[in-house]
């Protein structure tokens, strides 16, 4: 199964709400980006730019993966997810958008972790309003913490209690690698390490990152991606096609603005030591 490359409209509602109500700018930018450092200017470039992306990849590959394992999901009540870097919410919204048409799912529990405050006060008032729009019950806890080496990892570690039937990161650990937070150690590698354990029997793990060169590993991002998977010994489930795939939104301030990701999805199996 790889994702279809269609065309996404943002909903009219999240349109209105982030470029007029908060203010978004679109901005495109191909620079490698570590948003975690920006002040709110910078993050409302952010939301009017990078957010309709991940929610339009989200809404792709969450939409065609429940699509194709359906059975997995649809009888379940409660669903608990846990979004790594979650910045503005894009990808939230796009995953809570594709599990609409489970009928059966009543409450969606959400642990979204970033370093970012303000990003994070931005994605509260997102997902507040998304609330007005489902029939699903939200429980949503933030963790405003920033990662600046092994230690702080370890330390966001013991404050997540929780095991997740779905754990997310969207184009964030890329700025770990161009901050080189984690030594030599691939950053990929050493994430899947550590949230692996906390997910659900049954449960996916799904990686979305830039398809970049970045300037300071000077290695090609998707391919540090399946490095460090392989180094773990993870089974991919699923990954798009290619060296990346393409995705289209449209929105008021953009007719078609297309990014490029990579991106895998895995079930938890045993980890090489």
């Amino acid at each position: 199964m790889d994702a279809i490359n269609r065309h996404i409209t943002l909903p009219s509602w999240l349109d209105k709400l982030i470029f007029e109500e908060l203010g978004a700018i679109y901005h495109r930018s191909y620079q490698n980006m570590t948003v975690i450092d920006w002040d709110k200017s910078e993050v409302l470039s952010y939301l009017g730019t990078y957010f309709p992306r991940s929610y339009s990849e989200s809404l792709c590959i969450f939409s065609d993966y429940f699509q194709d394992f359906a059975g997995k999901w649809e009888n379940k009540e409660q669903i608990s997810v846990f979004d790594f870097g979650s910045g503005t919410g894009g990808e939230i919204i796009g995953l809570l958008t594709a599990l609409q048409h489970f009928k059966q799912l009543k409450q969606i529990n959400i642990v979204a972790f970033d370093g970012n405050f303000d990003a994070l006060r931005l994605y509260e008032q997102v997902l507040a309003r998304y609330c007005s729009f489902t029939d699903k019950k939200l429980k949503n806890r933030l963790i405003p913490y920033k990662v600046d080496d092994f230690y702080d990892m370890s330390v966001l570690e013991k404050v997540i209690h929780e095991s997740f039937d779905i754990i997310i990161t969207f184009k964030a650990i890329c700025e770990f690698v161009t901050n080189q937070q984690f030594e030599t150690t691939n950053p990929y590698k050493h994430f899947i390490r550590t949230f692996l354990p906390k997910l659900n029997d049954g449960g996916i793990m799904v990686l979305v990152d830039v398809t970049t060169c970045n300037k300071v590993s000077q290695e090609w991002l998707p391919i540090m991606l399946d490095a460090g998977l392989k180094s773990t010994g993870c089974r991919t489930l699923i990954q798009n096609q290619g060296f990346n795939q393409q995705f289209h939104v449209s929105h008021s301030h953009c007719a078609n603005d297309v990014s490029k990701v990579a991106w895998r999805i895995i079930e938890k199996e045993h980890l090489k030591k």
